[in-house]
């Protein structure tokens, strides 16, 4: 009797331990995805669809993805890399890449240009892709920015057309106030969207050249050409051409003062005509940064959205078939339409919708060079630093003298020169 139990219970803990080890078989092989999304538009409904469409594709995949929230995101991605990461990520092109590609974080994808046609397919973008002549990260859509703005309220204001000089801009802002109508919508609690507006007026006034050197900590922020930027920006300022207490206003909170017509215009990337209410959108236009110098070659924001393989993940094969599957032309067309953005693929089909059509030219036919938005060129701590000063400024732009010096002893604290 006591033989008989101690062989059923041999039998009973063979067979637990042959569960135990399958379960444990399946969370070791499974491709696990770790993926940013915001409440606006359908970024999770976009990203499933093509999960789903790989899924069908490699049955034999067990792909698990966790959706996280944006801002949760930026402050969790160096824990992941550094300890116990997924196997794939979402993340940012440019600086934002190559921060953690110096540091080891990252796997090297150059064979997987090479071996799956990137370098040709993605030629536009495998610079921003690119650390020390190395790959490490699969680009997805992108972003044009430039003005939203309500067509209505440009015609009861009496606006011929869209303004392409930076006179022709100041004219609108002056005739839509003259009106009562905020001429322009900022979400500056969030401190990126003003980033865009400093992006913009340094490339308008200074040109690529001088903003990638200012992005590297090579030029003080005490230059005069940088006041310069600002001083321009305090103009807009100080005439109120910005909404009222613009500092409350997240991204998500101001989308509808374009909605209801209580602003006009709003500097923002391409992918925000997905979160626009259909009733409104035929009444919403799309225009170009004007020019501020035409001496200046036209440079524009193109922030590039990626995925990466974190140099620590355990299942790199099947991370690396989940890649090859979302960068084919077709999945690259379908994302980005999905999120309102450009295809980064030359051999996706050109958008259809009339604001990202907009974008997609004027991306096309940019001479004076590319920039990939200022907290994705520019060092992570410099680049949080710059824009809380920049916060401080449109809260009080008497105190532009003192956020400069600011800005250049941390520039020197940072980068040493």
């Amino acid at each position: 009797m006591i033989a008989l139990r101690l062989r059923r219970l041999a039998q009973v803990s063979i067979a637990a331990a042959l569960v135990a080890g399958a379960l444990a078989s399946v969370t070791a092989d499974a491709a696990t995805l770790n993926v940013n999304v915001s409440a606006r538009g359908n970024q999770r409904s976009t990203w499933q669809d093509a999960f789903d469409k790989f899924k069908k594709a490699n049955p034999d995949v067990d792909l698990k993805v966790t959706y996280i929230t944006e801002e949760a995101y930026k402050v969790q991605m160096g824990g992941w890399l550094a300890t116990d990461p997924p196997d794939v990520v979402s993340w940012h092109d440019g600086e934002r890449m190559a921060y953690y590609a110096q540091r080891g974080l990252l796997e090297d994808l150059s064979s997987d240009w090479s071996r799956n046609g990137w370098s040709q397919q993605y030629a536009s973008v495998k610079e921003a892709s690119t650390y020390k002549g190395k790959q490490y990260a699969a680009p997805l859509g992108y972003d044009a920015y430039g003005f939203f703005y309500r067509k209505d309220l440009f015609e009861k204001a009496g606006i011929k057309s869209e303004p392409k000089t930076w006179d022709e801009f100041l004219e609108a802002n002056k005739k839509l106030k003259a009106i009562g109508v905020a001429p322009i919508a900022v979400a500056a609690r969030d401190s990126w969207t003003l980033a865009a507006w400093f992006d913009y007026l340094n490339l308008r006034i200074n040109g690529n050249e001088f903003h990638q050197k200012l992005m590297a900590g090579e030029i003080p922020y005490t230059d005069p050409r940088v006041k310069k930027v600002y001083t321009t920006w305090k103009t807009l300022i100080d005439d109120h051409y910005f909404i009222d207490n613009a500092l409350s206003y997240d991204l998500d909170s101001i989308a509808p003062f374009l909605a209801s017509g209580k602003a006009s215009m709003m500097l923002m990337g391409t992918f925000f005509s997905a979160g626009l209410p259909p009733s409104i959108k035929p009444q919403i236009g799309f225009f170009r940064f004007p020019v501020i110098d035409a001496n200046v070659p036209m440079a524009e924001d193109g922030p590039v959205n990626v995925l990466l393989i974190p140099a620590k993940a355990k299942n790199k094969a099947d991370a690396r078939k989940l890649l090859a599957f979302m960068e084919q032309p077709q999945i690259n067309a379908e994302l980005a339409k999905g999120w309102g953005q450009l295809p980064s693929n030359s051999q996706a089909a050109a958008p259809e919708d009339a604001i990202s059509k907009v974008g997609f030219q004027t991306l096309a036919n940019t001479k004076g060079g590319i920039a990939q938005f200022y907290d994705r060129d520019m060092q992570k701590e410099m680049a949080d630093e710059g824009m809380k000063a920049m916060q401080q400024f449109y809260s009080d732009p008497s105190q532009l003298d003192a956020v400069l010096a600011r800005l250049e002893a941390t520039r020197k604290r940072i980068y040493q020169k």
